[in-house]
């Protein structure tokens, strides 16, 4: 009996014989596993079996160990369950639970006699347990044959655990038998099925093998292994004595049976490591004591009958079996308070880097998310409140028509991403807080419009910006004041320039006078000027044109009758006066003025300018003119006179001393009487206020007329464009005035000096000589003149005695200080001086001043008369009068004693001998002088050593400058050296000439900077390639690219690696050769490869051929099909069984020869000459002569054994020829010819035939001297090779063996080597030729059509011979009968005579017949492996 023992408190998982060990933690830091035990316990109503005794009445049994004995049958009666005292003999399956019973009675179950297959005993668990033992004790023989099985889905689906059997092979063919490899084989056991013993034998199945090492017992492997809901055994097959087989009576099958006493299954309750306990599951009512419950009680937040899944809200991370130092305890989700449910995300697992998987279902409190930490659509988070607070989430406010997706807003606030937290998402032409408005410049708020609201399209220049640009619901443009239309794009009349401005247009506003009217271009505000007049509001004046004043027309007094009193222009006195003065006019005496230009038929006032002659009225009055009482109306073109006569007012009589001065009579025009300033319209009212206002009319009546106001002056050119119809000229005099151009108002040119007149066109009183350069004043002195006024041409004054000069200002010659005069003062050096300073003029004896009191520069002394010094030159080095004199001036030093010299500019030293620096020269040298170094300003001039100071060559340049001159840049540098602009090179040493190179710095031209660049290479910095060149950075330059020009796109190729930009499927360097993957002849085409990946060994194939390298088992060109030898249908090749290949190559080795002969055949009607096969026979047969005559002198009898063999087996071969030979014989006799070029051939002694009769006769004579030795070895050859010995007589018979053997021959005289019943090679071999004849001839029967064909007939004769005959032939074949040459010209005419067929479909269909043929032959095996053994043997 095996003895079992079990912990209560191991685990399930049993390795290498022992169980999982349990932490000493409990199930608080690793993995922990409840109780084992024997799982049938407490399960008596799960246990059935499929058949029991005397379930339906008592039933007879016998026992076989009891054959002997008086009770050997016994009663079952199972209809009611066991009871040791009333129903003993009930054997229900529920016995197997225990082995005994309280009265320690064995107790058993036993299956219906008789029933030898399809027995099972099934135990169904209510929950998922680790199964791990199983042991069944029987009361019989133990079953021939039987499988467990089990099931882990509650009996939906069965596994087999292990069969049983007593023979494996025969029960269980498909099972392996030979042991177990692997923890989950299935395999089929024979050590539990012996007959052996009749009772009490065990079957004992551990589910892991403890010889087999499980590297990981917590893998998913091993638990789904020991998982089981289900476990079933079938008895198929019933252990007997074999009387059953003959007799089936009742009474023999009685003692057949399954019995067991005791089943024992061993396990757990399965909870994956994560409970230590179990508890019954929910229905279980049983409680019996040692009973296996089922539900685990979980640890580790697990739950289920089998703590399969995690708890309910504890699904944050995978739910795992617990391994032993690691629980993997289910962790809570994290829902905010807002969900007390939650599922795994495998996927979210995994991208939040394996840290929490959990996803929370059914968010409460409007919220959603993994974690329920956002807020649902159409809600948004609530920043001041928690995340865990239900009413974190507030419904959004958003009119659905206006936003986005609906209404949906901003679930949360993320400044990076610009989401503010109940936000609403507009639509595109949306605004407001709820998405209830239309933006700016949109209209028609709708539900199906994507962007909201329609633009308005409102002209934005013409609209009004507060508030909508248009009407929400319309669409219509609220237009500013002075813009209409449906859009405002367009502006009212007499309006223009629509933009931005408030009102949206700007008014014509058209000067009234200088416009015909006030209409304007919308686009630019022009207006419709009258003649020149410019501007856009034509209120401007073109230049060279003025506006007349009101009081333009003015009629001047002074007239050639009338004495004029001149005026004078004076500073001191305002000018109150036009033209030169007044007119003296007597007291009751009258002026007559002429009227002949007036412009414009409307009325005018007369008002007359006068000034009263007298002295103090002419300081004080200011009130000068005089109006007549009413305005006189004046038309164009008629001549008006004006007679006015002046009398003292109020007195009778006239003053012949009283006079009165008038200066001019001016016709003022009565304005309002004008356009623009008649009727009541706002702008006529205005206009006359501001005539009224700025004094406009007032300005004209005095003179001289005050600064206009601007608005004066606007007012003032409107009257005058409506009353001239435009500008005036101005007309000035280009002799007096300074330009043609003229005062806007008034038409005052802008006179020269002393000029004066409207057009400048007259000198003033007190000038004379009016021309190019206007007057010149008078300046007459007032103490030596008689008067201010001069002779308007020459311009003398009229002097007073004593004066003299012009202006009667100088004194007499020698004098000076007009009018007190004094004599000239000048130390003797000079005769005059100033008239009016008194500075000496003309000083002599080098001396200068105001009183020749002075040396002049060159000079030093002191010449003030009475000192008795003279002017003396400067020592400088030179006098000032020669050209030795380098200073400017000199003073004496009194304290040294020495004269100090001011240098000159370039010169230094105390007596400016020397140059000073940056100057350069011969200076102590009388005609030497200083220059400048011409450095071209790159050297320090304040640097004495920057340049020689004689020769002025250039000593420091600086600015990266060289030469003589610092004219050029350095060496390395280049550019402007003039402009301070010299830079480094840039040159690119890998492509610039070695010569030009140093210290990793190349020169460069000094102006451009261009570098000396290798060959074909460019760029200003030989920084590439020249175009169609390449392989840059070489000492040679660059090298031609030699692109194929007609596999290119161009000339061009890669500056580095020369490779050209070749056309598809071309490919090398030069584009010369084929891509890579394609193969042909680059100057015809290149093909794509196309290897199949899954038949070729490489991409790329022959590039001549354009073959791939086939896998084996792939063939073709492309390696897409089957190759040779396999089967199926590409790629799924299979390769054929090993017997294709032996025929294969005998099918081969038929096209070879077959080949050859047409080969031959070719030659033969080529040239008409037999081929030299009878010389190569010839020599080949001296050669092996040669041998046998080596070995016969060397004495290798085994060597002589192999060689006699051979020939011997040539002999045989050759008699399949003889049929044919004589058929080939006879056709050579007809052809005449052919003999004669044979004879050619082998006659004469010193032909090869009869060399070779020769060395055949040598040959004999050295057998014949070695007979005997030669007999003994043949005797030895011939028994193995013929199966007899070779004792020939003289005549060559041998009576002795019927298998005959070297040297025997028959009555006939043909040889005899073998035959039937003998064991020689050459038996074995004829009966495989005699297969091989049979297959000819069914392959003759099977092409009737072809044999009907006599020269067809012919060819398969030759077939059949090279199929079975020729790859026998040896060399040394038929010495007798074979070596002649005439046989050999014979078959040569012969196959001459033969025509082979052309058509290859005709051929390969031939040899599939062929191999149909050799696939009926039967025991071919047999026959080869006879005489392999043969051959061995010998």
């Amino acid at each position: 009996m095996i003895m079992l023992c079990f912990h209560p408190r191991l685990p399930a998982v049993t390795v290498f014989g022992q169980e999982l060990p349990s932490g000493p933690h409990g199930c608080t830091e690793g993995s922990c596993y409840p109780a084992t035990g024997n799982l049938l316990i407490g399960r008596a109503v799960n246990l059935s079996a499929t058949s029991t005794c005397g379930l339906n009445g008592p039933e007879q049994y016998c026992i076989v160990s009891h054959l002997q004995e008086s009770d050997k049958c016994f009663e079952c009666n199972s209809r009611h369950r066991y009871d040791p005292y009333h129903h003993k003999n009930s054997h229900r399956i529920e016995n197997v639970i225990y082995l005994m019973d309280r009265n320690e009675d064995n107790t058993w179950w036993q299956s219906v006699n008789g029933v030898c297959e399809n027995v099972s005993i099934r135990l169904n668990l209510e929950a998922e347990f680790h199964f791990t033992h199983l042991i069944m004790k029987f009361k019989t023989f133990r079953p021939a044959a039987m499988i467990i099985e089990r099931s882990a889905d509650f009996g939906r689906t069965w596994r087999p655990y292990r069969y049983f059997a007593s023979n494996c092979t025969k029960t269980f063919p498909g099972i392996p038998a030979n042991g177990l490899h692997h923890i989950n084989d299935i395999i089929c056991d024979e050590r539990y099925s012996d007959i052996e013993p009749s009772t009490h034998g065990e079957v004992i199945y551990k589910v892991l093998d403890p010889a087999i090492h499980v590297k990981d017992p917590y893998s998913l492997d091993i638990q789904e292994l020991l998982r089981i809901t289900n476990l079933r055994i079938n008895f198929t097959k019933l252990n007997t004595l074999g009387d059953d087989l003959l007799d089936r009576r009742f009474d023999v099958l009685q003692k057949y049976y399954y019995a067991i006493y005791e089943l024992v299954v061993r396990g757990s309750c399965f909870c994956y490591g994560h409970a230590s306990e179990c508890a019954p599951v929910p229905g279980v009512d049983i409680r019996e004591n040692g009973m296996i419950h089922g539900r685990c009680v979980c640890k580790h937040n697990t739950e289920g009958l089998n703590c399969e899944r995690c708890r309910d809200f504890h699904n944050d991370l995978p739910w795992r079996p617990a391994e032993a130092e690691n629980p993997h305890t289910c962790r809570e989700c994290n829902c905010n308070g807002h969900s007390s449910q939650c599922h795994f995300d495998m996927a979210v697992y995994f991208a939040t880097a394996n840290i929490s998987g959990g996803v929370c279902d059914d968010c409460l409190h409007n919220t959603m998310g993994r974690n329920c930490e956002m807020c649902k659509p159409f809600y948004y988070q609530d920043p001041i409140r928690d995340t865990r607070d239900p009413r974190v989430c507030v419904a959004c406010d958003c009119d659905p028509v206006g936003s986005l997706e609906g209404g949906v807003c901003d679930s949360h606030t993320d400044p990076d991403m610009g989401m503010i937290a109940g936000q609403c998402r507009c639509k595109a032409n949306v605004k407001g807080t709820r998405c209830d408005d239309c933006k700016e410049g949109y209209y028609g708020l709708s539900q199906n419009d994507p962007l909201g609201c329609q633009p308005c399209n409102c002209d934005p220049r013409g609209i009004i910006m507060i508030g909508t640009p248009c009407d929400q619901i319309s669409g219509d443009c609220s237009c500013k004041r002075y813009v209409t239309g449906r859009y405002c794009n367009q502006c009212l009349p007499e309006y223009w320039g629509l933009s931005n401005d408030l009102a949206g247009c700007r008014p014509c506003d058209c000067d009234f006078g200088g416009a015909f009217n006030n209409r304007c271009m919308m686009e630019n505000g022009q207006c419709d000027c009258r003649r020149h007049l410019i501007g856009r509001q034509c209120s401007e004046v073109q230049p060279g044109y003025f506006c007349a004043p009101l009081d333009y027309y003015k009629y001047e007094a002074e007239d050639p009758d009338v004495r004029t009193v001149h005026r004078e222009h004076t500073p001191s006195h305002m000018v109150s006066w036009t033209g030169p003065g007044f007119a003296r006019v007597k007291d009751g005496a009258g002026l007559v003025f002429t009227i002949d230009n007036i412009p414009y038929a409307m009325e005018y006032d007369i008002m007359i300018r006068y000034e009263p002659e007298v002295s103090f009225l002419y300081v004080l009055c200011f009130s000068r003119y005089i109006q007549m009482p009413r305005p006189f109306c004046f038309e164009p073109s008629n001549r008006y006179v004006v007679a006015i006569r002046f009398q003292r007012h109020g007195v009778l009589h006239r003053h012949l001393t009283a006079f009165i001065l008038i200066d001019s009579l001016v016709l003022i025009p009565k304005y309002t009487e004008l356009p623009g300033f008649q009727g009541n319209e706002p702008e006529a009212e205005q206009r006359r206020e501001e005539m009224i206002r700025y004094m406009c009319l007032d300005s004209f009546m005095m003179t001289p007329m005050p600064a206009l106001a601007e608005m004066c002056s606007k007012l003032i050119c409107s009257i005058s464009s409506i009353i001239h119809d435009g500008a005036l000229s101005c007309q000035c005099d280009p002799q007096g005035s300074l330009s043609g151009e003229c005062d806007r108002v008034g038409g005052q040119c802008h006179c020269k000096s002393n000029v004066m007149g409207r057009r400048c066109d007259q000198c003033a009183p007190g000038t004379y000589g009016f021309g190019v350069n206007g007057c010149t004043a008078c300046d007459c002195h007032s103490e030596g003149s008689v008067s201010h006024q001069c002779d308007p041409v020459t311009g003398q004054c009229q002097c007073r005695q004593g004066s003299t000069g012009r202006q009667c200002s100088d004194c007499q010659l020698g004098q000076w200080g007009f009018p007190n005069c004094s004599p000239c003062q000048c130390n003797g050096h000079a005769d005059i001086c100033d008239p009016r300073t008194g500075e000496c003029r003309d000083c002599r004896d080098y001396t200068a001043g105001h009183y020749c009191d002075h040396c002049v520069d060159g000079f030093f002394g002191n010449p003030v008369l009475g000192l008795g010094e003279h002017c003396r030159p400067c020592p400088c080095p030179g006098n000032p009068d020669s050209d030795h004199f380098n200073g400017h001036s000199c003073q004496a030093d009194l304290s040294s004693n020495q004269i100090i010299c001011n240098c000159r500019e370039g010169y230094t030293g105390p007596r400016c001998d020397r140059c000073a620096p940056g100057y350069y020269g011969n200076p102590e040298q009388p005609g030497g002088q200083c220059l400048p170094c011409e450095c071209s300003g790159n050297i320090n001039a304040q640097d004495p050593e920057s340049c020689d100071p004689r020769t002025g060559q250039c000593l420091k340049c600086l600015y990266y400058t060289d030469g003589p001159s610092c004219a050029h840049c350095q060496h390395g540098y280049y550019g402007n050296a003039l402009a301070h602009d010299c830079r480094r090179c840039t040159c690119v040493t890998a492509g610039t000439l070695q010569s030009a190179c140093s210290d990793g710095q190349c020169h460069c031209d000094r102006q451009t900077g261009a570098c000396p660049c290798r060959e074909n290479v460019a760029g200003h910095n030989c920084d590439q390639c020249a175009p169609n060149h390449w392989n840059y950075g070489q000492d040679r330059g660059c090298e031609p690219c030699h692109c194929d020009p007609q596999h290119t796109m161009g000339t061009h190729c890669n500056m580095f690696t020369g490779q050209c930009h070749c056309h598809s499927g071309f490919g090398g360097r030069q584009c010369t050769e084929c891509e890579q993957f394609h193969w042909g002849d680059p100057q015809v085409q290149c093909q794509e490869c196309n290897c199949h990946p899954l038949g070729s060994e490489m991409v790329q194939c022959d590039r001549e051929t354009g073959a791939c390298e086939c896998r084996e088992g792939a063939a073709g060109k492309r390696c897409d099909e089957c190759a040779r030898g396999f089967t199926g249908v590409f790629p799924k090749c299979v390769q054929c069984h090993p017997c294709f290949q032996l025929w294969d190559d005998a099918v081969c080795q038929i096209k070879r020869d077959l080949d050859h002969i047409q080969y031959t055949v070719q030659k033969i009607l080529e040239s008409g000459v037999p081929t030299g096969d009878g010389d190569t026979r010839i020599k080949e047969l001296e050669k092996k002569l040669k041998q046998v005559q080596d070995l016969i002198s060397a004495e290798d009898s085994d060597r002589i054994h192999q060689l006699i063999g051979q020939s011997i087996d040539d002999l045989s071969c050759s008699r399949c020829l003889t049929d044919q030979f004589e058929k080939v014989k006879k056709n050579y006799r007809l052809s005449l010819e052919a003999e004669e070029k044979c004879n050619l051939t082998v006659s004469g002694p010193l032909s090869p035939v009869g060399q070779s009769k020769e060395t055949r006769n040598r040959t004999e004579v050295l057998l014949n001297d070695s007979r005997d030795k030669f007999l003994l070895i043949t005797h030895c050859c011939s028994l193995q090779v013929c199966g007899g010995h070779s004792n020939a007589s003289s005549n060559g018979s041998c009576p002795n063996s019927q298998c005959g053997g070297a040297g025997c021959r028959d009555d006939q005289g043909s040889r005899v080597c073998g035959g039937e019943g003998c064991n020689g090679t050459v038996s074995s071999s004829l009966a495989a030729l005699n297969h091989a004849k049979n297959v000819t001839d069914s392959l003759k029967a099977a092409n009737e059509d072809i044999l009907n064909d006599q020269k067809t007939r012919k060819v398969i004769q030759v077939q059949s011979v090279y199929h079975f005959c020729v790859p026998l032939l040896r060399p040394f074949c038929c010495p007798e009968e074979g070596a002649d040459p005439e046989s050999i010209e014979k078959v040569a005419l012969q196959v001459l005579s033969i025509t082979l067929p052309i058509n290859r479909t005709t051929l390969d269909k031939m040899i599939m017949q062929i191999k149909d043929s050799f696939s009926n032959l039967t025991n071919i095996e047999g026959i080869v492996n006879q005489t392999s053994q043969h051959i061995k043997t010998n």
